[in-house]
């Protein structure tokens, strides 16, 4: 089976966060599709960071790099767009978006020439995930929170994630997250994010305000979270640490992990260079006994890498990133009490709906 043709192309989808009704964002998506020989087609995906560049690099770069090689040999797929992506250091980035979305598309066809789903060919540990919901956005104010969390609670989910950091101010954090917490009590596991945006000092102050809430974890708590910062926190708090979704590729976590710097490990196929790299970070995890989760609106992708592995924990359901897969796919994977099950169907096990797909793409201008 050989590569025949590779596409790239720009969708948005609008969404709005319920309750509120305010726009949902995370709003933009690179659907990238490889043909073969074999008349299997396979699909990837990246997120709205430089979405049209992504798509460029795609198109004009690594497509061409890859025609003709076999998309089942993942390895030699990923070293070869590599060489490209990066002639020498550490990559991040539209970089490893593109490659991203060109890498999660040979798996899919793995997948789909064998049989298998993408979390068989990992391990096949678990037919799906416990999930958790990211839904304390900071465009919500109190009530709202209050109103959102009840309703998740009240439709089987049991773990929740509060967004911290985001310009309401460390006390104003605090305040929200203790009263999700009076809201829901004390049977629901409770964590928070910060989504890299606040120094260490802020953090820890929001962690030590937070502590004796019962948080399960608190991600990306810091600024870039640098490796060295992520250790003196993990030092300073109780609450477990989390870190990964946008920029998890091997070398970053392994700074983490050699640091002491992380409990959890939270890698995203979207963003870190595909599930050929999550492959690489889940090894790590496994070696330092850290259990492998995600985040990021990583969707059905990384629900399939959160199955696959035996160490696998917790596969993210986020308000806004899920109804961008509600609207390209037919029939998307969706949590039923707290739990979402893998989709019955080789590689992902989703197809795209195309008239969605036509009706969502954005032409750059």
């Amino acid at each position: 089976m050989r590569i025949v043709e590779v596409r790239a192309s720009v969708h948005q989808i609008d969404g709005k966060l319920p309750v509120s009704g305010k726009p949902a964002g995370d709003t933009l998506r690179v659907v990238c599709e490889i043909e073969t020989d074999a008349g299997l087609v396979g699909l990837g995906m990246t997120g709205r960071f430089l979405a049209h560049g992504t798509a460029a690099v795609i198109n004009h770069h690594l497509a061409p790099a890859v025609m003709g090689l076999d998309p089942r040999r993942v390895e030699a797929v990923h070293a070869r767009m590599a060489k490209l992506a990066s002639e020498r250091g550490r990559m991040s980035g539209i970089n490893l978006a593109a490659m991203s979305c060109i890498d999660l598309a040979c798996w899919d066809l793995w997948g789909k020439s064998t049989g298998q789903s993408v979390a068989q060919l990992l391990g096949g540990h678990a037919d799906g995930a416990e999930v958790y919901v990211t839904f304390g956005f900071p465009t919500y104010d109190d009530d709202q929170l209050v109103e959102v969390a009840r309703l998740l609670v009240a439709e089987g989910h049991h773990r929740l994630k509060v967004l911290v950091g985001t310009g309401h101010g460390g006390r104003a954090d605090v305040r929200r997250v203790r009263k999700v917490r009076e809201a829901v009590g004390d049977d629901v596991v409770l964590s928070i994010d910060a989504n890299e945006g606040i120094p260490l000092e802020a953090a820890v102050a929001i962690a030590r305000g937070v502590e004796a809430l019962d948080i399960a974890w608190f991600e990306d708590p810091l600024r870039n979270c640098d490796a060295r910062d992520m250790a003196e926190l993990r030092r300073k708090t109780m609450i477990p640490l989390s870190a990964g979704q946008m920029d998890g590729h091997g070398s970053r976590f392994r700074d983490w992990l050699e640091h002491d710097a992380l409990d959890i490990c939270m890698p995203n196929s979207m963003y870190n260079g595909g599930m050929t790299e999550t492959r690489r970070v889940a090894s790590l995890a496994q070696i330092y006994n850290r259990p492998l989760s995600d985040a990021g609106g990583g969707g059905v992708f990384c629900l399939h890498h959160v199955a696959g592995f035996a160490h696998g924990t917790l596969a993210e359901v986020h308000l806004g990133a899920d109804q961008v897969e509600a609207a390209l796919f037919h029939k998307p994977p969706t949590p039923v009490n707290g739990r979402t099950t893998l989709p019955a169907g080789p590689g992902w096990g989703v197809e795209l709906d195309r008239d969605r797909l036509r009706a969502t793409r954005v032409q750059p201008t």
